[in-house]
């Protein structure tokens, strides 16, 4: 079953300004006056393309879904139409060079490497002719297991358990038969897990599928499932690129100095061998301001890699001053047409805003992978 676009959540006020923009048909009129004295960076960020599932049976994370394939095909054509769509490879050229890039200059990037990315997005860019940056945690491309955050949501709503208990979070809750409540549940693991270090996260996910047994080594589920590396040659081969997000989608700043600078090392190496392109493009597994640091980015510029992208939310005014930490705009599965067109037109009025992360952890983060 799939639920209807009008039952996917109201879209705030960012949305409701975003479609009165939109339908006042002043934007790209607004869009080319804003490009006369502001000349930045957008770079937009997806996780998944594919159609939107009913939250009450479906197994895994709704928030990873960015948006459905007709809605995506309608905002590659808005790209092409109205901005100057580029490839990240191309923008580290420019840079190289000390060449201001063309206005409204737009990339599009994926983080993850789920199948759907081939099997959906990947035609229609092909389709719209659109160039796109897929960002894989090569570790998961290898084993084709399934991302483990995303299985932890997916145990979350499917355990027998009668409470979650997580002594890691200061979190024992009972456990509601509601698929939906249960979501809240998973969702506020997510953010506060993310204070763990790395080991920290992975410990309590691997207890809970000892505790639940409900194992991810010997999972292959088709709704969590990553692309291949034939797959992946076949998009390079296509016109696609590829670049790093880790091995084991782990955050990098939380990993010991040692262990993080192996793992940059790792997944340039296995995209090398795979790929016929070397991989010079970086993205931090979840990319908020816990997740990289000084010497991540010391250790990704030394492993060979011109260019990586956070997941902070915002535009690049001087991409040469922050390339190895570029900001980007998340697109999300509640984003109508209207606010699309309206965060590509004017993102610091419609983007979703990063919250600063304070010692004791979040309150909320709107812009969240």
């Amino acid at each position: 079953m799939v639920i209807e676009m009008n039952q996917r959540g109201a879209p705030g006020i960012r949305g409701r300004l975003g479609e009165l923009c939109y339908s006042s048909g002043l934007l790209h009129s607004l869009q080319r006056v804003r490009s006369w004295w502001q000349r930045d960076l957008r770079i937009l960020a997806y996780h998944r393309v594919m159609p939107i599932p009913d939250p009450a049976t479906y197994e895994f994370d709704m928030e990873l879904i960015s948006t459905p394939p007709e809605e995506f095909r309608e905002q590659m054509r808005r790209l092409k139409k109205y901005f100057r769509p580029m490839r990240l490879t191309d923008i580290v050229a420019a840079l190289d060079a000390g060449e201001a890039l063309p206005p409204d200059t737009v990339a599009v990037t994926f983080d993850d490497g789920y199948d759907d990315n081939y099997r959906i997005a990947a035609p229609i860019l092909d389709e719209v002719g659109v160039p796109a940056t897929f960002f894989v945690s090569t570790g998961h491309i290898d084993s084709g297991e399934p991302y483990s955050y995303d299985w932890l949501v997916h145990m979350i709503l499917l355990t027998k358990a009668p409470r979650l208990v997580l002594p890691e979070l200061g979190i024992d809750v009972p456990l509601p038969d509601d698929r939906l409540l249960r979501r809240r549940i998973a969702g506020n693991v997510l953010l506060r897990m993310k204070w763990l270090d790395a080991h920290g996260q992975s410990s309590m996910t691997e207890r809970l599928e000892q505790e639940w047994n409900m194992p991810s080594a010997s999972a292959r589920p088709v709704d969590c499932r990553p692309m291949t590396w034939d797959q992946a040659r076949e998009m390079e081969a296509a016109g696609l690129e590829f670049g790093s997000h880790g091995v084991h989608h782990r955050m990098l700043a939380r990993l010991p100095v040692e262990e993080m600078e192996a793992e940059i090392l790792a997944s340039k190496r296995t995209l090398d061998r795979e790929l016929r392109n070397p991989a010079v493009l970086m993205s931090y597994p979840v990319g908020g301001d816990r997740a990289w640091n000084e010497a991540v980015i010391d250790a990704t510029r030394k492993a060979g890699f011109q260019l990586a992208c956070s997941y902070i939310c915002g535009t690049n005014p001087e991409p040469s001053e922050n390339r190895y930490s570029l900001y980007r705009l998340p697109v999300e599965a509640n984003m109508g047409p209207g606010w699309f067109a309206a965060m590509l037109a004017l993102p610091q009025l419609m983007s979703y805003p990063t919250a600063a992360h304070e010692a004791h952890g979040p309150q909320e983060q709107a812009c969240s992978p």
